[in-house]
């Protein structure tokens, strides 16, 4: 079994796969003051659960964008004794992916592992990453990854609109019973929601339109995608362990 390590600005994704079969998964704040011991803490007590089996992972591979908390998790790797190795865009070329962009060093390692999850179906496919960010990668079935787009995530655009409007207070990102609100907060509620699905959709449609892949496949997958993909007209799937998925197969070619 391998131990999956998502680490994203607003939450840290961890998983226990047995291949690509998702045996537990857990969400915790990514906070950039967490030192090894608290985070050794946590996840200790993740694996101690009772639902999970006795055996332990084998290693484990994270996917980082906070470098400030890479040698934390490092610690906490080695405080459980096993080994721990980072899938960043310079391991790109010891995993059967190809990264056919202007900058392939800058290419994300959540972008990395979705490239190998997809390559592992053989399949052109837009991911539809949705968290802090709104991440769109184009995605070969020979695993070619083409570029894509990063738009501001839901929360991220909540924040930044009631920063810009000092009279506008922060809502909870939730599908609305209705379009038009009859208050303040039913019309910031369905605007934040419908903008950022709609966004999906044309971007999506914008995307096929202009690489015109054989066959499609677009996936959802992050933090949000359960609440937002379902009601997106473009987003056949959802796969919320996506990249965790991707992290395991790295860990076939990057652990020893």
């Amino acid at each position: 079994m391998i131990l999956a390590i998502d680490v994203g600005n607003t939450e840290t994704v961890l998983g226990v796969l047995d291949g690509l079969e998702t045996v537990r998964s857990w969400r915790l704040a990514t906070e950039r003051g967490r030192t090894s011991d608290e985070l050794a803490l946590l996840v200790r007590g993740f694996l101690d659960d009772d639902g999970l089996p006795e055996a332990r992972p084998a290693g484990a591979v994270v996917a980082s964008v906070v470098p400030v908390l890479d040698r934390a998790w490092e610690g906490v790797c080695s405080s459980l004794g096993i080994e721990a190795v980072f899938l960043t865009a310079t391991s790109a070329d010891r995993i059967p992916i190809r990264l056919d962009v202007d900058e392939p060093f800058e290419v994300g390692a959540d972008r990395l592992a979705n490239t190998l999850a997809i390559a592992e179906r053989s399949r052109n496919a837009v991911v539809v990453d949705v968290g802090t960010a709104t991440t769109f990668d184009c995605i070969t079935a020979e695993g070619v990854f083409l570029g894509g787009v990063i738009a501001p995530g839901p929360l991220a655009g909540m924040e930044r609109l009631s920063q810009a409007a000092s009279k506008l207070m922060q809502v909870d990102v939730a599908p609305p019973d209705r379009v038009i609100g009859r208050n303040t907060i039913a019309c910031l509620g369905s605007g934040v929601f419908y903008s950022v699905v709609d966004a999906i959709d044309g971007i999506v449609k914008r995307i096929l339109a202009e690489w015109k892949p054989e066959a499609p496949l677009v996936i959802g997958t992050g933090g949000l995608a359960d609440l937002i993909a379902p009601h997106c007209e473009t987003i056949a799937q959802i796969e919320p362990h996506l990249t965790l998925q991707g992290l395991a197969i790295a860990g076939r070619h990057l652990l020893p």
